[in-house]
């Protein structure tokens, strides 16, 4: 096994490498980079761009060049070719793409992020303040999501083509079919004063004087603002491992194994649970990682949105309209290289699960 994880990790080196080398010449291709953003907004005499690119640049650099210094620039065209210069300087485009990109993996190797384009703040320092909102999101829907799904999707399995599993296969279709954000959008106007009651915040994690509250009122406080977030993104997540769950019990307890089980006089809970449950489970572990990943990071953006939650969901999203390029590109460093140590984790917990399971085997 340590051969196996050796091999895993030594493999994460080229994974990273050739997911953030595709991202890389992908977001280079896009238009509207911080750039041509900054040019906009200056030609708009925005003074907020002016006070990003320096305090000794004036709105009065804003003139008409000649022909032969015309930018490259889409909109840049009737400034002042240094004032471009010093755009370009400012956000590192004064380099070419490769040296920019190797200049990247060389900080990356030492987790050096950079700094945000526009808050001005380093990269970990705005991953750090937003993962609690993310952490708390995640943490109450892939618990609850697992805490249904999977004692359902068991009951499911035993009690198959019973009026039980009819019904409850066609909520769990109908809560599959709503999107999650328009499922927070009902929870708002039903339960957070839209139009019926008013029992829920419709924003923040918590009240602006949690501070002041006491430690069960801080509580309470959490709990009230978390609880729509948390139900809307359950919604959206357990209705694929409540399924998966049922298949993966009704394919194990139809082989041989079982038959043979019962035959010697075992109870149903001692067959379910002594010899069906570590098989059936394999599935639900290995899904696991990709799981935690799209509730924690992905799954949890429109929500963050919809209730004004301020976490890594909001802080992608942001960083993507406004090509915040060290944000895009640390963010996906981050969260791929978490995604790959899950994986491995999940591959550990197999042989854990079921120690007949050799991975040394395994041909690459």
């Amino acid at each position: 096994m340590a051969a196996y994880i050796l091999r895993r990790l030594f493999l994460i080196i080229p994974t990273l490498l050739g997911i953030l080398t595709i991202n890389f010449l992908i977001v280079q291709a896009a238009p509207g980079g911080p750039v041509e953003q900054t040019i906009a907004q200056l030609e708009g005499l925005d003074p907020g761009a002016t006070n990003r690119v320096g305090s000794g640049v004036k709105t009065d650099t804003v003139q008409t060049t000649t022909s032969s210094g015309e930018s490259s620039y889409r909109g840049g065209r009737g400034l002042d070719p240094d004032l471009v210069k010093e755009i370009e300087a400012l956000y590192g485009f004064d380099k070419p793409a490769h040296e920019r990109f190797l200049q990247m993996l060389g900080n990356y190797l030492v987790f050096d992020f950079g700094k945000s384009f526009y808050s001005d703040k380093p990269v970990v320092d705005l991953i750090l303040e937003k993962l609690p909102v993310s952490i708390s999101l995640g943490l109450w829907t892939t618990l609850l999501t697992y805490l249904i799904s999977v004692p359902l999707g068991i009951k499911k399995a035993v009690r198959d083509g019973t009026p039980f599993d009819v019904w409850s296969s066609t909520a769990v279709i109908i809560g599959y079919a709503i999107p999650n954000f328009l499922f927070a959008i009902l929870l708002i106007v039903i339960f957070a004063g839209g139009t019926y009651f008013d029992w829920f915040p419709l924003r923040g994690l918590t009240s602006p004087n949690f501070d002041q509250l006491s430690t069960w009122g801080q509580i309470k406080d959490y709990f009230w603002h978390i609880t729509l977030p948390v139900v809307a993104s359950v919604i959206g997540s357990f209705a694929t491992l409540t399924m998966l769950t049922k298949n993966s019990f009704l394919d194990e307890i139809n082989k041989q194994y079982v038959l043979t089980a019962r035959a010697k006089g075992l109870k149903e809970n001692q067959v379910l649970y002594g010899h069906v449950f570590r098989n059936a489970m394999l599935l639900i572990i290995a899904g696991m990682p990709a799981a935690l990943i799209g509730i924690f990071f992905t799954g949890s953006m429109l929500i963050e949105v919809i209730f004004s939650l301020d976490g890594l969901g909001l802080l992608g999203y942001e960083a993507v309209i406004k090509r915040d390029y060290p944000v895009i590109f640390g963010t996906l460093y981050i969260f791929t290289l978490l995604g790959l140590i899950l994986k491995l984790i999940s591959d550990i917990t197999y042989t854990l699960v079921d120690p007949r399971i050799d991975f040394e085997s395994r041909e690459y």
